[in-house]
């Protein structure tokens, strides 16, 4: 499965029983929002994250697909999938990157919330079937411009600040209305579908207060699972037909 983030690109690998085997990242910033703004480089990361993971695992890895955020164009839909491609991948499948997530947290009612270094995408399943997609900019790259800003560092100071468990006592506070915008897109969609739950996903959601800002807003129970950022990778990885 490949997970061409704003953020990350993530590789993750399944076995026939669909089990976890081996996963890769690299940090992004050929993508943005889920269009492809720096080809050439998309191409090189994937293929060097494929190669790592041939030599970690003794195999080549053949069958590949990828996930895209919801409503996004054809055309850059044909790009994400034309990277996997050059990357050396016989490409077999593209998923919305929410139902990826749902795949994977084996859920059949609810909604499942990705939230991305560009965007916040939203899944609403019943009865094990998607009847509801969304997606709407603001995520983590939004956070890191808002950390960057208060502290007046450079973007590349405010993300490792964000990324580093030890200041999310100091981080939180400030990029806490960032979160609250997330739950307030949220909370607009669930209007005309409700659900029981919502199960977030992805790397800007790695905070230890953020379930509970969503559940503040949005007044039902918010699920988020170990290892956020690398559930989406391995829906995709589980969603590759070979």
């Amino acid at each position: 499965g490949v997970d061409l983030g704003t953020a990350n690109i993530v590789l993750a690998v399944v076995d026939e029983q669909n089990r976890p085997v081996a996963g890769a990242s690299y940090p992004s910033t050929v993508v943005r929002d889920g269009i492809v703004v720096d080809y050439m480089g998309a191409v090189r990361a994937v293929t060097h994250l494929k190669g790592q993971l041939e030599e970690r695992l003794g195999v080549m890895l053949d069958a590949g697909a990828c996930a895209i955020p919801p409503g996004i164009l054809e055309g850059n839909v044909k790009a994400i999938g034309n990277v996997v491609e050059a990357a050396g991948f016989r490409l077999t499948n593209i998923v919305d990157e929410p139902t990826a997530a749902s795949s994977v947290l084996g859920i059949s009612d609810g909604a499942v919330v990705d939230v991305g270094g560009g965007t916040t995408g939203i899944s609403v399943l019943k009865d094990g079937k998607v009847i509801f997609t969304g997606d709407e900019p603001t995520g983590g790259t939004h956070m890191t411009l808002v950390l960057a800003g208060f502290h007046g560092w450079n973007t590349q100071e405010a993300e490792l600040a964000k990324r580093d468990p030890a200041q999310e006592a100091n981080v939180f506070p400030v990029i806490k209305p960032v979160v609250e915008k997330m739950a307030s897109i949220v909370r607009n969609y669930l209007r005309e579908y409700p659900v029981e739950a919502v199960y977030v996903v992805g790397g800007a959601c790695c905070f230890t207060q953020f379930e509970s800002v969503f559940e503040k807003f949005l007044g039902v129970p918010v699920v988020k699972p170990a290892a956020p950022l690398l559930v989406t990778p391995l829906g995709i990885a589980v969603n590759c037909k070979l």
